[in-house]
């Protein structure tokens, strides 16, 4: 059991009294001391004058349920007391609402009504960490110095967090969900909680779960043998038998239908599959990482995701900070992905103006990391220089405009239009297979299929592979 010191006290805010026994009576047994009150103002005097491990927060005081009086006493401990994890009580009604608890600074949060089993997990879980989130003694070269974080670029306070948090749970089986928009990093920190665990010598093996078609779904995830259908001409290992004793990371979770969740959920819940055809059950000793650039959580209050899989997943959920809330690691990252460019291309060294660096540090980068370096490579070959300035820069993305906006189809097949569409929109949307197949009015399985008769080049995943 995590260390409470005899002194220090989980916290527990909330109006209704019925809850508040509820979960007193859960802690004793689980061997927790609480104190429990009923509205803010005591809550803040308590933190005041008591040692407090952590608090578990509801987030309505009052008749009116929008929450906000959550949100502002949510601010109020983290004003105050930063590196105190707090974790917040919802219903399935008001899931965005705890997300966005979340975002602001809460450790994570449960609903109403919760699975003790599961809620004892989650405390024990965050009390875990609570020595790695208190950040603000910690630097990149310490952590460098513990873990293996290659190819992850950055020193911002939200990045070390992050890092600090997988160097923590990377050595344990716990699984890991990675929240992030596109071009965050996603996989790569995934890679780095693989290689950082002992799990390491064995493979990672990563899975684009939007690109796998229900019919196709046991086939690739737990093998087939020879003769278990027509073009089975050959016994197959499947993706879990590839990852065994090592990690399976599956990407774009949240595009799974509910058909292939409880297939997946079984397998996670008795650690043994079956491959298609075959009679023997198999032993699936596998560490699962996932990722996705949705909000699992309101996809489940939605009905979309399934509740009992989403808590397997999300044992621990690492939230990666866009680009444009850590702007103060652009020019690191940008002269760190110039650098691997340059190399890649077999050129010689180039470097970035100050002008330049100071223009990209204000872009708002939607497509995050990815776009940042195809905005690199795209000046870096338009522009012959040793040094790259701001007016570079402004005269390369000037001149993608002009090739879009001069854009014509005279003289062209028909394949040759949809080649030249489907690569638009790949740019347009960094290559978020997601957003390129709504775009252009496709199925992902359809867009998949175009890509592969193009052979238009597209990674397995919705993250760059270069730098996070």
């Amino acid at each position: 059991m995590p260390e409470v010191t005899p002194l220090s006290r989980i916290l527990i805010i909330d109006d209704d009294s019925s809850v508040l026994v509820s979960l007193a009576l859960l802690l004793k047994q689980a061997g927790y001391a609480s104190i429990s009150c009923d509205e803010p103002q005591q809550a803040m005097q308590i933190l005041a004058t008591q040692d407090i491990a952590l608090v578990l927060q509801d987030m309505n005081f009052s008749l009116q349920t929008s929450g906000e009086e959550g949100l502002s006493l949510l601010a109020d401990i983290k004003q105050l007391y930063p590196a105190l994890p707090v974790l917040l009580m919802t219903a399935w009604g008001s899931i965005a609402l705890a997300v966005r608890g979340v975002k602001q600074g809460a450790a994570d949060f449960f609903t109403k009504p919760w699975d003790n089993t599961q809620l004892l997990e989650l405390i024990r879980t965050t009390l875990d960490l609570v020595p790695v989130t208190a950040v603000g003694k910690t630097n990149r070269q310490t952590l460098d110095s513990q873990f293996d974080f290659a190819d992850i670029i950055g020193e911002h306070p939200e990045l070390l967090k992050v890092l600090a948090t997988i160097g923590r749970v990377a050595r344990t089986g716990a699984s890991v969900l990675i929240l992030g928009e596109s071009g965050t990093g996603k996989e790569l920190i995934a890679d780095a909680i693989h290689r950082n665990s002992p799990r390491a010598s064995k493979p990672i093996v990563k899975v684009n779960m939007g690109a796998v078609t229900t019919s196709l779904f046991e086939s690739e995830m737990f093998g087939h043998v020879r003769g278990a259908f027509t073009d089975a001409k050959s016994d197959r290992k499947g993706h879990i038998a590839m990852a065994h004793h090592g990690s399976l990371f599956l990407d774009e979770i949240g595009e799974m239908n509910r058909n292939d969740q409880v297939k997946l959920l079984r397998v996670l819940q008795n650690q043994s599959y079956q491959a298609v055809g075959a009679s023997k059950t198999e032993q699936a000793d596998v560490r699962i990482i996932s990722a996705t650039n949705r909000e699992l959580a309101e996809l489940v209050a939605s009905g979309d995701f399934r509740e009992d899989l989403y808590y397997r997943l999300n044992l621990i959920t690492i939230r990666l900070p866009p680009l444009r809330e850590r702007r103060t690691d652009i020019p690191l990252l940008a002269h760190r992905l110039l650098a691997r460019l340059v190399r890649s291309y077999g050129m010689q060294v180039v470097s970035l103006a100050p002008s330049a660096l100071s223009w990209l540090a204000a872009r708002a980068w939607p497509g995050n990391i990815r776009q940042l370096k195809q905005c690199l490579e795209r000046t870096l070959l338009l522009v012959d220089k040793p040094l790259l300035e701001q007016s570079d820069f402004v005269f390369a993305e000037q001149h993608e405009e002009a090739q879009e906006q001069g854009f014509r189809i005279d003289g062209m097949t028909l394949e040759q239009v949809e080649k030249i569409m489907i690569e638009k929109a790949m740019e347009q949307h960094q290559g978020n297979i997601t957003h390129v197949a709504k775009a252009l009015g496709l199925s992902r399985f359809s867009l998949y299929r175009r890509l592969e008769k193009h052979q238009i080049a597209t990674s397995e995943t919705d993250d760059d592979g270069g730098a996070g």
